[in-house]
């Protein structure tokens, strides 16, 4: 028997789930389906384009608030539009990616399982949970929820070193 990877297994199992999400008269059809998972495979969209502006007119609030478990450089809560597009502007660096598998809506929630990967450098490719909580047909809240805290925290550390000091403390 071979050795197979982690990475692969989860990709794997993102091409499954996402070729049942595409079969039409499944419960994942897109038809039908909630307006806040719209929003989201919106969001998406924009995501994957870079689409900054996009993301900051028509699916941030202006107070959004993301947070980013951890103990890694970019970990923390982001407060407003500009924090959260100043997060994902990082992540542009080290082009990272997102494929969703499943999106589910109830109330004001929306539920995300995606593949979230790196090409600039490899190293990082993990399934994360988020968790968008919608209001005035906006993502006001999200918290991300990885599988795997320690490849995170470990990739983000090699990748996005503090800035020195005294430059850190600086107020």
């Amino acid at each position: 028997m071979s050795d197979i990877s982690r990475a692969t297994l989860l990709r794997g199992a993102a091409l499954t789930t996402a070729a049942a999400l595409a079969v039409p008269g499944t419960a994942y059809a897109k038809r039908g389906e909630h307006p806040n998972v719209k929003l989201i495979r919106g969001y998406y969209e924009a995501y994957a384009a870079n689409d900054l502006n996009a993301m900051r007119t028509r699916y941030f609030a202006p107070d959004i608030r993301w947070t980013i478990p951890g103990h890694h450089p970019l970990a923390g809560t982001k407060h407003g539009a500009d924090e959260v597009l100043a997060f994902f502007a990082q992540l542009a660096k080290a082009g990272f990616r997102a494929d969703p598998i499943f999106l589910a809506a109830d109330g004001d929630w929306v539920v995300d399982l995606h593949r979230g990967w790196s090409t600039r450098p490899e190293g990082l490719d993990i399934t994360w949970a988020l968790a968008f909580r919608i209001k005035a047909g906006r993502i006001a809240e999200a918290v991300n929820y990885p599988s795997d805290q320690h490849a995170a925290d470990a990739y983000f550390w090699r990748n996005y070193p503090l800035a020195p000091l005294p430059t850190r403390l600086a107020p």
